[in-house]
């Protein structure tokens, strides 16, 4: 989404327990998306599914009309890189869908991705989504008390480029607390021991948006969605986390929809 930063960015306990219960509801939303996530449903159906879903659990969509984005949810299918905007497209057999959820509950907001392989799809592509995965795990490494942004960049950045895929730079990770994104920004490429300095409470959305072909991005006409510009696949994966001393702790869960989806 559009970064729009507050400014707080070191969380209590109790904000971090807060944000725990609005990242929680995330990970039942999309395992509620992922139930019915199958070919032949349009893309705006699981939006709708969605929305409903996040409403009847007390919470509200982060992202609907969030600098004008008229969905609850960004699904983004194939070449489509992020921001998707739900509508009439049917899922097909063989598509990789990234859906990106956000929701809002007690004043405080949950956000994170998860790309979805649908039915018989070229091992290439699963390639790309199990090696886009795990450079979110190097980067979640790395976002401990005193390193930097950059090193979690770099850790994303030298994995995925030792596949021959490439980082988009235009679009970053955040942080996040009662605005949807806060400082620091978390760009999925970068240098050691640059950039801002991570401190203990700090909580972050680390973010890889990783094309199978080349970096370079094309922004729709809508004013949202992101597409890669030579037409290959990219992948997206998000988690939240809260820096710590010794060992990030993963605030957001990919069990839920893993148990639907094996």
């Amino acid at each position: 989404m559009k970064n729009i930063f507050g400014t707080n960015n070191i969380k209590t306990e109790l904000e971090i327990k807060l944000l725990k219960e609005s990242s929680l509801l995330v990970g039942k939303t999309l395992a509620e998306v992922a139930r019915f996530l199958k070919p032949g449903v349009t893309t705006k159906y699981l939006d709708e599914i969605a929305e409903t879903f996040i409403l009847d659990h007390g919470a509200k969509p982060s992202f609907k009309g969030y600098g004008g984005f008229p969905a609850s949810l960004c699904i983004s299918v194939n070449d489509k890189v992020v921001h998707g905007i739900p509508d009439q497209y049917v899922i097909k057999d063989g598509d990789i869908v990234s859906v990106d959820c956000g929701v809002e509950k007690n004043g405080y907001h949950g956000d994170y991705a998860y790309t979805f392989a649908v039915g018989d799809v070229k091992k290439e592509h699963l390639d790309l989504l199990n090696r886009t995965k795990e450079s979110l795990y190097k980067g979640i490494e790395k976002a401990v008390d005193g390193n930097t942004v950059g090193d979690i960049g770099f850790a994303v950045q030298s994995y995925v480029e030792s596949f021959g895929y490439s980082v988009v730079r235009e679009l970053v990770g955040h942080g996040i607390g009662r605005s949807l994104h806060e400082k620091p920004e978390v760009p999925n490429y970068g240098q050691p021991n640059k950039g801002a300095k991570l401190k203990e409470g700090m909580v972050i959305c680390i973010e890889p948006m990783i094309n199978l072909g080349k970096k370079i991005i094309i922004f729709e006409d809508d004013g949202w969605t992101v597409r890669t510009a030579d037409g290959k696949p990219s992948a997206h994966f998000e988690h939240q986390i809260v820096v710590r001393k010794n060992k990030a702790e993963i605030i957001s869960t990919y069990e839920l929809i893993e148990q639907i989806i094996n």
